[in-house]
Parts: structure tokens; sequence; C-alpha cells
């Protein structure tokens, strides 16, 4: 049968599709519950919690399913210069977002301790939490950290950009590698050249790491429906990760501006851009993106945390113009609200094409 290869099987999968794990609190135990729960690997972006949290989520999943579940987090989560600003440099960054505020009516956040987490950290409680799955993006963790992966049995799942990240990553010996083409929405998680010059699309991208690496090889970018699922295997992938698709149902975390944005023609123009985050990502082309296309953003995770301070707050205001819209480029295929529905389509497409 098309969905029984060495990925489900070692894996505990009865479908080869993999939900993508949302980080910034997109992410959400409904959703990764319902694709798990039918069949599928549920995934949650973890990268931005606290290390204690890690353990009480993989309880609360626990609490929920029985089925394989994947935790996210990212390997490299910090740009030069982005640990810390002095009083002058952040006074500065105020006054660069202050239109941003008061547009919104806020009054401007006083300086943190800290802008974001430290992987090393994270990933200690990680490997003491066991969940079934780590994935984990922007590079490759230690060979220490893989084999004690191996030794706590827990499945490891590296994603690349470029054929020369999955030579590395087959080579570091994770039990699975995700493929992105730059199709995909959300982040560009190159971690050998730039992203900008990590810029390969999916369908070329997939033969190319298939014919080079013994791990299974899972597709993402750009699919969103059972004909993606059956070209992606067709070229030797023996899954797919989907992100869009999953993002738009209403199991997600993201809030309903955004959800109801994947289904309009808006959805058809996407950019990549630094704005947001600090570092390149995919999303819906709005006035923020327009407003500092040409402008440098500050380094990962400061411009994070920056554009975190007031996202909530235009998302409940109703302004798409001021918030992260992350979206692929097979946005315009969109047609299911709800996890299962979408989830039983893909199945159904896929399969009758494979058969």
């Amino acid at each position: 049968m098309w969905h029984d290869n060495d990925f489900t099987r070692r894996l505990g999968l009865r479908y080869p599709i993999v939900q993508g794990p949302f980080g910034g609190g997109l992410s959400s135990v409904d959703l990764m519950v319902a694709v798990s729960d039918a069949g599928g690997l549920g995934s949650f972006g973890a990268h931005h919690l606290a290390p204690e949290k890690l353990g009480e989520l993989t309880q609360q999943i626990r609490a929920r399913t029985q089925r394989p579940f994947a935790l996210n987090l990212w390997v490299s989560n910090q740009d030069p210069g982005g640990d810390r600003l002095t009083s002058e440099q952040f006074a500065d960054a105020i006054e660069r977002f202050r239109p941003y505020y008061d547009a919104l009516g806020m009054t401007p956040p006083a300086m943190p301790e800290r802008y974001g987490q430290r992987f090393d950290d994270q990933v200690q409680a990680m490997l003491d939490a066991r969940p079934p799955v780590m994935s984990f993006v922007f590079g490759i963790p230690s060979a220490d950290i893989l084999a004690e992966c191996r030794r706590r049995e827990i499945a490891t799942m590296g994603t690349i950009t470029t054929l020369d990240e999955a030579i590395a990553m087959d080579q570091a010996g994770v039990d699975v590698i995700v493929t992105t083409g730059f199709e995909a929405g959300g982040h560009r998680v190159s971690f050998l050249r730039s992203a900008e010059d990590s810029l390969t699309g999916t369908f070329a991208l997939i033969p190319q790491v298939v014919d080079r690496v013994a791990t299974p090889v899972i597709a993402a970018g750009g699919i969103a429906d059972g004909r993606g699922v059956a070209a992606a295997m067709t070229l030797g992938a023996q899954g797919v990760q989907i992100g869009t698709a999953f993002l738009a149902c209403e199991e997600s975390g993201t809030n309903g501006l955004h959800r109801a944005m994947l289904f309009t023609d808006e959805a058809r123009y996407t950019a990549l851009t630094r704005a947001f985050s600090g570092r390149l990502a995919r999303g819906i082309r709005n006035r923020f993106v327009d407003e500092w296309e040409g402008v440098a953003a500050l380094p990962y995770p400061i411009q994070n945390w920056f554009t975190g301070t007031f996202k909530a707050m235009a998302a409940a205001q109703g302004r798409g113009d001021m918030i992260s819209l992350w979206a692929g480029q097979g946005a315009p295929l969109l047609k299911h609200r709800r996890a299962q529905a979408l989830f039983a389509a893909l199945v159904q497409e896929a399969g009758a094409l494979l058969r």
C-alpha cells in the first residue's frame, strides 16, 4: 500500500502525513492530537517555550492521545548580536517601532531581561520529557544529543533546504530528513548558507536528496492537497509535511484573522521577508512587509520580540496589515477548515492517484 513504508513503520504511523510545527504560539494541542489520532504525525513548535514548560506540554499531550507526536526546537535560536541591547540601543529600537504602538494605542514595552530561549536548556528538558519524536530546524544537534535521543528511544527528524544540508543531516544519523522548498510558508530554516542562497524549489530538491541519502525523506513546501502528496511520493519521498493547510484549520493556534486571510485572494501574494522576526520567512504581503522592505531588521530574536509585543493587539483590532500572516505558495489551493476533513481528503486524494 502507498502509505506503508520505512518512514511510517519507523515512527508507527498509519499515513505518511506530518503536520508542520508552527512556532511562536501558532501550534495547538487540539490540532496535533487531531492529526495524530487520524494516523499522521501531529507536531508542536516549542522553540518559544521555557524549558520547564516542555515537560508540562508533553504530559498534556500524552493525556490526550496515545499516538506518536513530535515536538520541535530551533537548534540555532540566536543570531549574532541577538542576545542583548544596551539601554541606548533599546531606546532607538523603541523609536523604530513607535508608529505601530501609536497606531494601536499601546504604551511601548519595558526592556526585558532576555529576548528568547536557549537551545541547550530546552534540549535537556526535551530529553527528560522523552516525546516520541524530536524534530528540529536551523541546524543539527550535536552527536552527543543525537546519541542520547537514540538511547532514550526518541526518533529524530531534521529539516534541510539544500542538498548539502541533506548530506550533512544524513551523515549525522538522524532518523528522518524533512526536505523543504522555498514555496513553504513560515521561516526558511537554512543553516549551511544564508537563507537567500538556499531557495531551491521542493520538486527540484526532493529527487536530488533521495538520490544521495539513505535516510527516509519527507517533502515539504507548496503541498496542500492529495495531488501534492502523490507528486512528492512519486519523486521518491516517503511522506509529506504540510504546514499552511493545517494552519488554516480551526484547531490551529493562530488567530481568526490569519485563518480567514488564508482563504482570500490576498493569499496569492506572498513575500520572503525578515521584517517580523529578523529571519527570512514567507507570508502574505501586507503593509508591515512593504514598510520594512530594504530596511535592515534587528537580529533574531530581538526583532521577533519587538513585533511580538504588538501582534496580539493588532490581531484583536483586525489589523491584518501589522501582523505576520505566514503562508506558503500553495495557499490558493486551500479548501478545508477542519483538521479531520483536511486529513481525510489528503488520504483519499493521494490514495486514488497512487494506487
